[in-house]
């Protein structure tokens, strides 16, 4: 005949508010998980309004076209000076700037380097 053992440990005995504990370890790991990517999408939202508001800047800088002169064109003048820092134009110096703004917010440069760095492209 075959006979049953009796198992030589006792058997685990869960306490009641194991799936209370259970369910808040999960909730708050989707929450903090849910609020991350928010926080993502956030940021990217934002890096991407910065953009399109630098790209409305320099198309609003740029004359119209003009389709036929009415009068002939000016003489050439002698090119201007650049400014001081090296820049040859502004448009150059707000794309640095944007640039150094942004390693600034993603944490890849301290406050001392981002004020170092801008005070080199501005001149001063």
């Amino acid at each position: 005949m075959f006979m049953r053992r009796r198992p030589l440990a006792r058997p685990v005995v869960r306490p009641a508010g194991a799936p209370l504990l259970r369910g808040a370890l999960v909730g708050g790991a989707a929450y903090a998980a849910g609020r991350s990517a928010a926080r993502n999408a956030r940021r990217e939202q934002d890096q991407e309004q910065a953009i399109a508001d630098l790209q409305y800047q320099q198309q609003a800088q740029q004359p119209p076209p003009q389709a036929a002169p009415a009068q002939p064109p000016p003489p050439p003048q002698a090119p201007a000076a650049p400014p001081p820092g090296g820049q040859a134009d502004a448009g150059g110096l707000t794309e640095q700037l944007a640039r150094l703004g942004a390693l600034a917010q993603e944490g890849l440069l301290t406050p001392e380097e981002f004020a170092a760095a801008k005070a080199k492209l501005l001149g001063n």
